[in-house]
């Protein structure tokens, strides 16, 4: 079965460092490809005597292209082909900043500033996002991070890889993540934070690990994710989903949400996946 990662996202976001990185773990890449085109590298992929069955896609950016963009996916969805879409997000102010950085004109800029056009491509992309199998939120990503995200999903993989899975962490104060699936807000534990022999640890400490899961809501909360885990991932296989991603969040990141990112590691180890758990903000 051949093999497709479509590349797409905001300009600035990494899709270059993104189609890199998929040329060197040996698949057949192209990079800033018009949408219009995709179908007809499919063709050619697929045609009688072709040797290609993994291919990555990045696709240019551009305001009379991206229209294209959505039919060409569901035309590749629709044939024989495993077909993955990355989509790679970032702040506003970040893509501000790499831009006056390269000294590069923005596709979308015509009279507008560079934040107006950032927006406009936004805007312009949010189906496309919709569309994404997993969003990477390169805003804190140097070149080497992005691809060791990239290589955690996809180095070395086989077609038939089961559900792929990440887990985590992170601390409201320093922003919700742009790419996750499900968000649970786990501010309805009370804050280790505010007991004092237990303010330096995190959640990765048994001492914290123990007061939160002492608290009176935390076990019932966790058998009823654990059940709705239990429903939705097969679910999620059968429609045909590659990733699912979770994040539990609480004020500063270092306990509640640590203790319930761990938790929910555990149960989808028992359900059989091998959750990536990432704790963001642990250390701030």
């Amino acid at each position: 079965m051949s093999e497709y990662v479509v590349i797409a996202g905001l300009s600035g976001g990494g899709r270059t460092e993104a189609s890199r990185t998929f040329e060197d773990f040996g698949w057949f890449t192209i990079d800033n490809l018009p949408a219009s085109l995709i179908s007809k590298v499919a063709d050619l992929a697929g045609a009688p005597g072709s040797t290609i069955d993994k291919v990555a896609l990045a696709v240019a950016p551009g305001r009379t292209d991206d229209e294209q963009l959505l039919p060409a996916i569901a035309s590749l969805r629709a044939s024989d082909a495993h077909v993955r879409v990355i989509f790679l997000d970032a702040s506003t102010e970040r893509l501000v900043q790499r831009y006056e950085s390269a000294r590069r004109r923005h596709p979308f800029m015509a009279d507008a500033g560079i934040e107006d056009a950032i927006e406009a491509e936004r805007s312009a992309l949010e189906a496309v996002k919709g569309e994404a199998d997993i969003v990477i939120d390169t805003s804190d990503l140097n070149v080497h991070e992005l691809r060791a995200r990239i290589a955690e999903l996809f180095a070395g993989e086989e077609p038939s890889a089961k559900l792929r899975t990440r887990v985590l962490s992170f601390g409201y104060k320093h922003g919700l993540p742009r790419d996750v699936d499900i968000v649970i807000d786990c501010r309805f534990l009370p804050n280790p934070h505010w007991i004092e022999e237990l303010r330096p640890k995190t959640g990765l400490d048994d001492q914290v690990v123990d007061y939160v899961l002492a608290q009176p809501v935390a076990k019932p909360f966790l058998a009823e994710f654990d059940r709705m885990l239990t429903m939705l991932v097969p679910a999620y296989v059968r429609e045909g989903k590659s990733f699912l991603s979770i994040a539990f969040g609480c004020t500063g990141g270092h306990h509640r949400s640590v203790v319930m990112a761990e938790q929910a590691a555990g149960m989808l180890r028992r359900l059989g996946l091998e959750p990536a758990v990432e704790h963001r903000d642990v250390d701030r």
